[in-house]
């Protein structure tokens, strides 16, 4: 049996501190779930420019958005896992991948909800709800409830640029 202590209750977390939850494959029955503490990255913006391109800094850290249909995973149709380029978190399957026709990569769900989050954006003059790597505060793009209605109704929009494609 796997054990991880979580060294105080989620009540005491400090700010940098967060808790993921991940399934255990293999156990009968589908799995068993387990939760781990996870410190948020943060790195100064001098970090995040020698890490990143200029266009994967603009999306991912001050909250852009690349030009529809320039994306690198617009058409992508390899079998893998899409994973945050700033800090490797594993964001969307291809499994739930689909041709949205809007010019930027879209998901029916992300693989898993705790590495992400959810935040509500109103700019631009419009309600939208921003879509951001829960470990690093990537802003990845936006989700939407005009997905497809057979596999949930909602569409994760996100640019290609804030992610990056470990092939199966």
């Amino acid at each position: 049996m796997l054990r991880i202590r979580i060294p105080r209750p989620p009540g005491q977390l400090r700010r940098d501190e967060t808790i993921i939850s991940f399934l255990v494959k293999g156990f009968p029955h589908g799995g068993e779930s387990y939760a781990v503490l996870v410190e948020k990255i943060e790195k100064s913006d001098e970090e995040w420019r020698a890490q990143l391109t200029p266009e994967q800094y603009e999306v991912t850290r001050k909250a852009g958005t690349e030009r529809p249909f320039t994306g690198p995973y617009v058409d992508e149709k390899s079998e893998g896992m899409y994973r945050c380029v700033c800090c490797g978190t594993e964001l969307f399957s291809s499994d739930t991948k689909f041709d949205s026709g809007t010019g930027w990569p879209s998901f029916t769900e992300p693989a898993n909800l705790e590495h992400v989050e959810l935040r509500p954006d109103n700019s631009l003059m419009m309600r939208r709800t921003e879509v951001v790597c829960k470990h690093c505060d990537a802003h990845l793009g936006h989700v939407f409830d005009d997905g497809p209605p057979d596999r949930g109704g909602r569409r994760y929009c996100i640019n290609g640029c804030a992610l990056t494609l470990d092939r199966d």
